[in-house]
């Protein structure tokens, strides 16, 4: 099964990368961060036409998540647990009822959280904590799962191209670091890292000062596997050539297969 996570930066926007993607690509799982879209306005037809079952959780022109499944979703979840009133469309769960063997997902747009500032880091951090908890209770149950998406946070030097560059932001702060490193330590495994050692590695680029030209990345999107899915992990990859195509996301897609 080929499971991929990509912040498409507006479905709308970037219909036909999407539908380029999906074609030559055919992950079985597309986990889509910051649709932007309200789910009505979801270009449903069009994606359901290349064979995938479709889960949203929606908002105008913010946020926005979405699972893409070749196999039917049940269980559908929408919204991270631990707050009823934050209202922002950063989270979506669902069971993919793959044969004898199904598979959790989620697809995360985790908070940018700035400016430090201001009470979007505070926002960030609590809603780590929130996934931190939500993490326990999904290990708990022993199944396999995968939590793919754009975690907006840059884990070591290992994964920006210039870390005083991004010293002191949001993404870098030694508080969301420590923050994705209790998630991990809750026994998740980062696949990229379990199938690739070599740093510099990247899954965004921002559109100003030439940063795709050179190569001016950071990696912020993951795909963390349970115990029960790292042990059928088969293979980790960056899809970085997409970038280079016509109206690109900033994103890059990353795709985990399991066995």
């Amino acid at each position: 099964m080929k499971i991929a996570t990509w912040n498409v930066n507006s479905v709308k926007a970037r219909l036909p990368v999407v539908l380029d993607y999906l074609r030559q690509a055919a992950p079985d799982v597309a986990l889509l961060q910051e649709i932007k879209s309200m789910d009505e306005k979801f270009p449903a037809l069009e994606i359901e036409e290349l064979g995938y079952n479709i889960a949203l959780h929606g908002q105008k022109t913010y946020n926005g998540v979405a699972i893409l499944s070749k196999s039917p979703l049940s269980d559908i979840r929408r919204g991270l647990p631990g707050d009823p009133e934050d209202d922002q469309a950063r989270y979506i769960e669902a069971v993919v009822e793959h044969g004898e063997q199904p598979l959790r997902v989620a697809s995360i747009y985790l908070p940018n959280g700035n400016p430090v500032d201001s009470p979007k880091f505070d926002y960030k951090l609590a809603w780590m904590k929130r996934l931190l908890a939500h993490g326990r209770e999904l290990l708990a149950n022993e199944e396999a799962f995968v939590l793919g998406g754009d975690y907006n946070v840059i884990l070591t030097d290992d994964d920006v191209h210039d870390p005083a560059a991004w010293e002191g932001d949001a993404l870098f702060r030694p508080e969301s670091i420590a923050q994705m490193r209790q998630l991990l330590n809750l026994g998740l495994t980062d696949a990229y890292r379990a199938c690739h050692t070599e740093p510099h590695r990247y899954t965004f680029w921002d559109y100003q000062g030439g940063a795709w030209q050179k190569d001016h990345g950071i990696r912020i999107d993951y795909l963390l596997l349970s115990p029960q899915a790292a042990d059928r992990l088969t293979g980790c990859e960056i899809d970085k050539h997409t970038r280079g195509w016509e109206k690109p996301s900033d994103h890059v897609p990353v795709w985990v297969e399991l066995d």
